[in-house]
Order: C-alpha cells, then structure tokens, then sequence
C-alpha cells in the first residue's frame, strides 16, 4: 500500500431511535442558537421535523430554520444560508436530509465564519479555508452519498455552469436511523443506492494495482450494495436492505477505501458537469454514464476489470479470455442498472434543459479531467462517451 494518513472526523451513532437516544446529551453540550437545515419539506410530511424539533425545544434551543435546499445545492443557496448564520449567531447546525443538505450545509458552516469568498478561495485560488467551522451535525434522512462522513461538498455555482468539489466543514456527528429513509420512493432509494456503488467502483478503478487491503474492502461494499438493492427490488421497506445500504454508503466515502491507492473518479467528473447544464438526478446520470465510460477504458486494465467481474458479479471466466471476462463485468453492471428500473440512456433522465450534442460538448469541455484513472482522457473522448450514452 501507498503511505497514508487517516483521521475520521465524525461521530455515528447509528440505530433505530437514535435521535431519540442521542441528540438530547448532544444537544445538552452545545450553544443555544441552532440552524435547522432541510429541503423541500418531506420531512414535515413523514413526522422528522416534529421529532427533531421537539427534541430541540426540549432542550432550550433557540431555533433558526434554513430550508429548501434543492438537489444539486447552489452557491447562492450556500450564501443564503450564510446570510442566516452570521445574523442569527449559530452555534450548530442540524442539517436534516440526504448529500445535497448535507454538502451545502458544510460550506455554510466554512463560510459563515470565513472573510474570504470560498468559492473564490477554493476553485480559483485552490487554497482551503483556514478558520474553524460552525459544529455541523448531520441526520441522514436519504443515504447514498455518504456526505455525512467527511468534509467534501458538491456546489453547483449556476453563474458559471460549474457543479465542482469543495472542502469545508466535516460533521462533528451523524445520526443514521434507517427508519428515517422508508418514506423515499423507490426511484431515490436506488438511484442514492447507486451513487454508493459508483463511490467505490470510482475508487477501486484508480491506477493501483498493488494487492491492498482497500480493494478487498471495496469489493465487500460493492458486493452488499448490489445484494441489498437487489433485496428492495422485491420489499422496498425490508428494514435490513435498507440498514445495510445505510452503512455501505457511510463506508463508501468515509476515507477506508481510499487509503493506500489512487482514486478514478472521472465518471464524476463528466456527471457533475452534465448535472451543472441539466439539472438531472446524480445518481441516475452516474448509471447511465458507467457502463460506457468502463467500456472505453477497461482495455486498459483488462486485468483488474476481470477481477471485478470475478470477485463482484460471479462470473468465472472460464474458457474466455481475460479482456472478454472484463467486458462481461462491465455488461453485468450495466444489466445490473436496467434490472433495478435506473435510467440506461441519458434521453430517459428527466432534466430542466434538453440534452442535445451542442449542451454535451460545452459539459465535454467544461469536464474536469483527472489523472488516476486508467487512460487520462481528453474532451474530446469525454464527448465521444457522452454521445455514445445519448
């Protein structure tokens, strides 16, 4: 393995009623004034935000509401809820919801406290904040993004037509109550579910090759993420699918995977550019885009391909080569993504603005492109990719 170091920053308390058990003795040990973070207010309709704010009033807290963030936060809604946390003198904030709540709360939290626009800070000057951040707790409501445990956010500045990474506030904690999510309809649960699987593909698909113990792991997590998906095609409400693809996505993305290897992460790339044009669901556009980025590269690395299809899907090999057992994965996955109802072609996503090959060549151009994939790519293969999904 490459050298590391790795800090876990966020306390889990994971469990049916663990707002209930927990958040009380949180709350007790923090300061008065609290941010209530959500988004379109489902969470008013399945009974949390009573819960949550009983539990807050409970506990003497004066409490500020920040709602409606939207999917694929904005960095004018980071600014709005900016607005609200320096007038009101917040000491925590509770962000209530799934990775888009989350993420624009964690740059809330940095921005709040900094002078520096970080928006400026981060994606022109590629510096990070240097002040300590509003405490940030997290309750997860829909899991997949595993963006309660770490300090990464994704922030659509709309302006500019740039959906990037940025690094603020980590949550000091995080409530996972696998309960809170049973009121998701089928098609967000998959789609977050997805997003779990891509996470550690994007990280198992990075250019290290070395026997490690983080691969291991990650073809455990993908293995559970495909076998509990495959669970709630059958009962979306089985308490344990749901449990454990609660965890896969917390394991995903709290830096396990990753230690000791090289990452990928170019299929995120293209979708966040593709979400900052069009809007469209992440975790469905991720689905449609996989199979046929993995099948320009994995010839590249015919071997570890053929150990995904292996060890995730179960395919043999026998009596066919090693580049034909890589490419029989790739088809397991994208056979994996129509069984489960996930959109296969970007014409089926649903989005605000036409997808045409003008818009796909200015999100080719705009796509970040990385350097521990396989094969670095070039816009213009970004554009072929994306044509070949249209």
């Amino acid at each position: 393995m490459d050298s590391f170091v790795f800090e876990y920053p966020t306390k889990v308390y994971f469990g049916k009623g663990a707002a209930q058990t927990h958040l009380p003795g949180i709350l007790a040990a923090s300061g008065p004034r609290v941010m209530l973070a959500y988004g379109g207010g489902s969470i008013k309709k399945n009974g949390i935000y009573k819960e949550l704010m009983g539990l807050l009033k409970s506990a003497g807290k004066t409490v500020t509401e920040f709602s409606g963030i939207m999917s694929n936060p904005t960095w004018a809604k980071v600014q709005e809820g900016t607005k609200l946390a320096r007038e009101h003198e917040i000491d925590l904030v509770l962000a209530v919801g799934g990775g888009s709540v989350i993420d624009c709360c964690k740059v809330v939290c940095a921005q709040a406290v900094e002078d520096a626009d970080l928006w400026e800070l981060e994606m022109i000057q590629h510096k990070a904040p240097s002040k300590p951040s509003i405490p940030l707790g997290a309750v997860v409501t829909a899991s997949g993004t595993g963006a309660e445990m770490n300090g990464g956010a994704v922030i659509t500045n709309e302006e500019v037509k740039i959906k990037g990474g940025m690094f603020a506030a980590a949550p000091r904690f995080a409530i996972l109550d696998p309960q809170y999510t049973m009121s998701l309809p089928a098609s967000q649960v998959l789609s977050g579910a997805f997003d779990t699987l891509s996470h550690a593909m994007e990280t198992y698909f990075g250019r290290s090759d070395r026997d490690n113990v983080s691969d291991a792991v990650a073809e455990a997590v993908m293995q559970s993420t495909i076998s509990n998906m495959y669970t709630l095609l059958t009962d979306l409400h089985d308490y344990t699918a749901r449990s454990n693809l609660m965890w896969t996505s917390a394991m995903a993305e709290n830096g396990i995977l990753k230690v000791g290897r090289l990452t990928d992460f170019e299929c995120h790339q293209i979708e966040h550019q593709l979400g900052a044009y069009t809007d469209c669901n992440h975790g469905q556009g991720l689905a449609v885009i996989h199979p046929v980025y993995y099948r320009h590269i994995c010839k590249d690395a015919a071997e570890k391909f053929a150990r995904f299809a292996r060890n995730v899907w179960g395919i043999s090999g026998e009596g066919i080569s090693e580049e034909e057992t890589a490419r029989a994965g790739v088809q397991a996955l994208e056979d994996f993504i129509r069984a489960c109802g996930l959109p296969t072609r970007l014409s089926q996503l649903h989005t605000r603005t036409e997808i045409t090959p003008a818009l796909l060549r200015q999100v080719a151009d705009s796509t970040n492109l990385l350097q521990g994939g396989y094969r670095q790519l070039t816009h213009d293969e970004v554009y072929e990719i994306l044509m070949e999904c249209l």
